[in-house]
């Protein structure tokens, strides 16, 4: 079936009998009209030849509509259950459309315990613009409420949340939301929708850093939306469109090859992620880690009812708190390479309080346990024993 506004083309695959497995490979997809193509073709244009003023086949120009991107979009609506999916130039594009949904004196609710660069664009970027940002404690998630008033248009979930993998009700949310006629947008790049599909939990939107699992190997940086209903999408259409933070069709192509191998990827992401946790708990010079999947995580059961499995993404202090020592421990990591970003086939290490988590002040991340000694792991796919044998040595 299409859909067609004066900015996009939408072709959406019936896939209501597809199990997830299947979607990521088939889900929103139609064979290349052309000559057949399995895969969707790289369709490197700006522009598009038309027999007469606005007589063109569905596309007119590469900012407005691409069938690569179209593509990519529909595969990412069907595997969160949307209707609706535009892809973005990054995920903080991404969540920059989203805010251009409010106006000045409208206010945001938002986790306190949310990754960097949110936190950058909402505070230096938007707040600037009259919009207000409450960031709170959301693991109650009665707590929300008093931060509710007429002017509260919009609430800003991650879960598991970076770096202190956070799990927050989406449910729960939802129903506040509800209630108050609040949009409910959740940042789902931790979880990905192998795990987790919170439009089915009941939020309005969805967001990914694409750069993360879903393109899943590290080359290409990009951002996703899903929705279900058409009227908010086409809202997000527009500021897409005029906007213009648009991903190319190249970007297009490679994260939809990640997307099919988005389910096998994960399983191995979740098997070595259990036993990196395992080990970790377990070690002398290790005093705290955060992985969801441990029965003692706070609301653990919630992730056990909102998630399929409990993901890749592990985060560990050690003892001591000694910024030196834990600068010493992520240096002598060699299987796990020191990097920015996560999510990919290879396993990543990160010290957020100097690196994506250094533009929050020092007081305010500490108050969510971003202390100096926190280490952030991207557990990737290789063998568990070479990534436990790493550990080891570089713990000591």
């Amino acid at each position: 079936m299409f859909y067609f506004n004066e900015l996009k083309l939408t072709f959406v695959t019936n896939t209501t009998n597809m199990k997830f497995n299947t979607k990521v490979i088939h889900g929103g997809q139609e064979h290349d009209p052309a000559y057949g193509a399995v895969m969707p073709p790289i369709y490197q244009t700006t522009t598009y030849a038309q027999t007469t003023p606005g007589g063109h086949k569905g596309y007119e120009y590469s900012r407005s509509h691409n069938p690569t991107r179209n593509a990519l979009e529909n595969a990412f609506a069907s595997i969160e259950n949307g209707n609706y999916g535009l892809a973005f130039g990054s995920g903080l594009a991404a969540i920059d459309a989203v805010i251009k949904l409010l106006k000045p004196g409208d206010e945001v609710v938002s986790t306190n315990d949310l990754y960097g660069g949110s936190f950058r664009l909402f505070t230096k970027i938007f707040q600037d613009f009259g919009i207000t940002f409450h960031f709170i404690g959301m693991e109650n998630a009665a707590n929300i409420e008093s931060y509710i008033n007429n002017n509260t248009k919009l609430i800003w979930v991650e879960t598991p949340t970076n770096p202190m993998m956070t799990i927050i009700d989406i449910k729960a949310v939802s129903t506040i939301a509800k209630k108050h006629n609040i949009l409910l947008a959740v940042d789902n790049t931790f979880a990905t929708p192998y795990l987790q599909q919170p439009l089915d939990l009941g939020a309005d939107i969805v967001m990914h850093s694409a750069t993360k699992y879903l393109g899943g190997h590290s080359d290409v940086v990009m951002g996703a939306l899903v929705v279900k209903d058409k009227e908010l999408a086409d809202r997000l259409y527009f500021i897409q469109n005029a906007s213009g933070a648009i991903c190319g069709p190249q970007d297009s192509f490679l994260v939809l090859r990640g997307i099919k191998t988005l389910h096998v990827r994960m399983q191995r992401h979740c098997e070595n992620g259990k036993a990196v946790a395992e080990y970790l708990a377990n070690h002398p010079k290790v005093e705290k880690v955060y992985w969801p999947g441990f029965e003692n995580h706070p609301n653990h059961h919630i992730a056990k009812s909102q998630m399929k499995d409990f993901g890749g993404m592990i985060s560990f202090t050690s003892k001591g708190n000694n910024f030196d020592e834990v600068i010493k421990i992520v240096e002598n990591l060699k299987v796990f390479t020191l990097a920015e970003s996560l999510g990919g086939v290879e396993s990543l290490s990160g010290h957020p309080a100097s690196m994506t988590h250094a533009s929050i002040p020092k007081e305010e991340r500490e108050k969510t346990g971003v202390v100096d000694s926190l280490i952030r792991l991207s557990v990737g796919i290789e063998d568990i024993d070479d990534l436990i044998a790493d550990l080891k040595q570089a713990l000591g």
